[in-house]
């Protein structure tokens, strides 16, 4: 059976944990040649090692243009192109909104939406025509979750930004969709919390939500991904799929 993404040259942004990583695991399983960012390099170098010889990393923060401009560069040097892009790079804080500063709101909105924004805009010359764009949201994009007011605001941003680029890159065939998680036990979700036992409660809270009854799996979301990626979504453009086993569908 072919692999989904044979001979494919695939860029997962936020690559060294979570879900970047199971994503660019399977992306590397279905037969591309994967590079992954992060901001920090021995956890970078780490998921290189675990990922294997199909991976490369380039330090790179999503939010910083610089950074990008480097990275393309790099990328353009030694693959002179890039089919898939994983946009999965961002984070958030709970504040609500009496709490929000100035530096959360500027920080969460550069990660999350300045950095997607302008990874798609500096990829765009290296994708061929027909290519596909991933990015990453989150359920709260139509979920108003008490506390996380502005992370979910910038879900919501990332997901008008599929819609408005399926139509500028019509032309071009490229196609551009969203992957919207549910609660997925991640190094992310542990970060929400202050410590061990806040962690456990704020888990077994959110899997309550859940119709399946549990967290999902960063290898749940990947084969999602991977779906969008891959031929198989050939005629799928412009959507968000929630990953969420059902948390805001019924």
């Amino acid at each position: 059976m072919p692999k989904k993404l044979e001979g494919k040259i695939a860029l997962v942004t936020g690559g060294g944990t979570g879900i970047g990583l199971a994503t660019a695991k399977r992306f590397v399983a279905e037969g591309a040649k994967v590079i992954i960012t992060g901001r920090r390099k021995e956890v970078l170098d780490a998921a290189v090692k675990e990922i294997g010889a199909s991976a490369t990393g380039v330090q790179a923060d999503a939010g910083s243009l610089a950074d990008l401009d480097k990275l393309y560069a790099q990328i353009k040097q030694q693959h002179g192109r890039l089919d898939v892009l994983f946009a999965n790079a961002g984070g958030g804080e709970f504040a609500t909104i009496d709490q929000v500063t100035e530096e959360h709101f500027d920080k969460t909105f550069d990660t999350n939406v300045k950095g997607v924004f302008f990874t798609v805009q500096k990829a765009l010359p290296l994708i061929p025509d027909g290519g596909a764009i991933v990015l990453n949201a989150s359920i709260v994009s139509i979920k108003g979750m008490p506390a996380f007011g502005v992370y979910s605001a910038t879900k919501a941003a990332v997901r008008s930004f599929a819609r408005t680029w399926t139509n500028e890159l019509k032309d071009r065939q490229i196609r551009v969709n969203v992957v919207s998680p549910g609660p997925i036990d991640t190094p992310g979700v542990d970060g929400l919390a202050q410590d061990q036992e806040q962690a456990k409660e704020l888990k077994a809270g959110l899997a309550s939500q859940v119709p399946l009854g549990r967290m999902g799996h960063p290898d749940e979301i990947a084969k999602v991904v991977t779906f969008l990626a891959s031929d198989d979504a050939s005629f799928v453009a412009g959507i968000e799929l929630f990953v969420d086993g059902g948390m805001v569908q019924v």
